[in-house]
């Protein structure tokens, strides 16, 4: 299937065969799985001291005929410090004592990264691919696309050469995506404890293109509300369905399609 490649300005400059991944069977069960797995290879393992609430001289005293003795006072037999007055030794170590340890505290061994079969996540992948070229899919993820000429969008290699935000923004505009730059430009109050945590606004996510050599657009998109760049290279599930959500609004470059079509198998 061939599809035009459009030029900076928005006029069609020639056609490109797209690669198979494109015509792969959309599966949202398995994109999910895939997205889940990447991102738990993000999580930073994390647990009490395990010494926490053990550094103490409280000691079990249940001697009998023993002046310290816990025996035949109706004290509850746990380790206690001495001191205090009569019968006032303070309960430590127990979970239920104050300044006691955890019963149950989260421990830095514990495994968080999900497994995935090499197969089964390049089989997401494609997937991923194959979602971004349906339109009905791109606009159920509530990307605005009036302006679009052709879903999956591909531009000439000059996209990857721009140095100048302005440059991005006007060509993007020019390509019609104008009403998805003021669309994603909005911020949401986020809800809840996490506005005093560092995360107070919620940002949509923006179109993502996709190239196949960075020649200075890495640094020039970078300050554009909700686009991300990638190289093919690097290019993951996550960033192609975000949130587990399919149908991400992508922008590849001719080099990179055609690349693809080299390397999928």
């Amino acid at each position: 299937m061939q599809i035009p490649v459009y030029s900076l300005t928005g006029t069609e400059k020639g056609k490109v065969t797209l690669a198979k991944p494109f015509s792969e069977t959309v599966r949202a069960d398995l994109i999910k799985r895939a997205v889940l797995a990447e991102r738990s290879k993000l999580r930073q393992p994390y647990g009490s001291d395990p010494l926490a609430g053990m550094r103490t001289s409280a000691h079990y005293h249940g001697r009998r005929r023993y002046r310290y003795s816990m025996m035949n006072r109706e004290m509850a037999r746990m380790k206690r410090i001495h001191g205090g007055g009569f019968l006032s030794y303070r309960a430590r170590v127990v979970p239920q004592a104050i300044k006691g340890r955890k019963a149950h505290p989260p421990k830095v061994e514990k495994v968080w990264e999900k497994k995935i079969n090499k197969k089964e996540w390049l089989k997401a992948f494609y997937s991923a691919i194959s979602a971004t070229a349906k339109e009905d899919i791109v606009w159920a993820r509530s990307h605005d696309i009036k302006g679009i000429k052709n879903i999956p969008l591909v531009v000439e290699d000059k996209l990857q050469e721009m140095k100048k935000t302005s440059e991005v923004k006007n060509a993007l505009k020019k390509l019609g995506l104008g009403r998805e730059l003021e669309r994603v430009a909005q911020t949401k109050t986020r809800a809840g404890r996490g506005k005093t945590r560092g995360r107070k606004t919620i940002r949509r996510k923006g179109p993502l293109i996709i190239i196949s050599e960075d020649k200075g657009i890495g640094k020039a998109a970078r300050n554009i509300p909700g686009v991300e760049v990638v190289r093919l290279g690097e290019l993951s599930v996550d960033m192609l369905a975000p949130g587990t959500v399919l149908g991400r609004l992508t922008i590849w470059t001719k080099s990179a399609v055609e690349t693809l079509t080299k390397t999928a198998k």
